[in-house]
């Protein structure tokens, strides 16, 4: 598993572009698919649309194969380390739980999770810098708070 030695994450140029890249196709591709609209969201937490659900099982059944690829080949990480994926803990229930259901929440409440926020904004829906903000905030306090909180 990879060690945590808190160096500070520098990106080259080249890495910065590339990431850059990488993120707006992203975001093409969540706003292509609708998988930022609001209705799309609606219809399925009304489970009147199986539009959603194929996108996310989509998405777990291509992380799942991508792990399998990087078990089976050995694939390193970019400091050429191993690549792990450590097993849940679970007896640390009560946290997802209280995870998920603040994720749900936010969900619910903006219409949009976390990463295509940032799609929103980009196409123009400027009042989705609140829940931005907001996202950020929570980061934020997780990462200060998150010494405190049981692990």
């Amino acid at each position: 598993m990879a060690k945590n030695n808190n160096k500070p994450f520098k990106l080259s140029l080249r890495q910065t572009i590339i990431y850059l890249a990488l993120g707006i196709y992203f975001g093409i591709i969540i706003s292509k698919s609708e998988a930022i609209s609001w209705f799309r969201i609606q219809e399925m937490f009304r489970f009147h649309s199986f539009h959603m659900y194929g996108l996310l099982m989509g998405g777990v059944v291509t992380a799942a194969f991508c792990l399998k690829l990087i078990r089976s080949f050995g694939i390193k990480n970019i400091d050429g380390e191993a690549i792990e994926v450590p097993p849940k803990e679970t007896e640390t229930w009560k946290a997802y739980l209280l995870g998920g259901a603040c994720f749900g929440i936010g969900w619910a409440f903006t219409g949009a999770c976390p990463g295509p926020l940032y799609t929103l904004v980009g196409t123009g829906m400027t009042i989705m810098l609140v829940p931005l903000f907001f996202a950020l905030v929570g980061a934020w306090t997780y990462g200060y708070l998150r010494p405190k909180l049981p692990h």
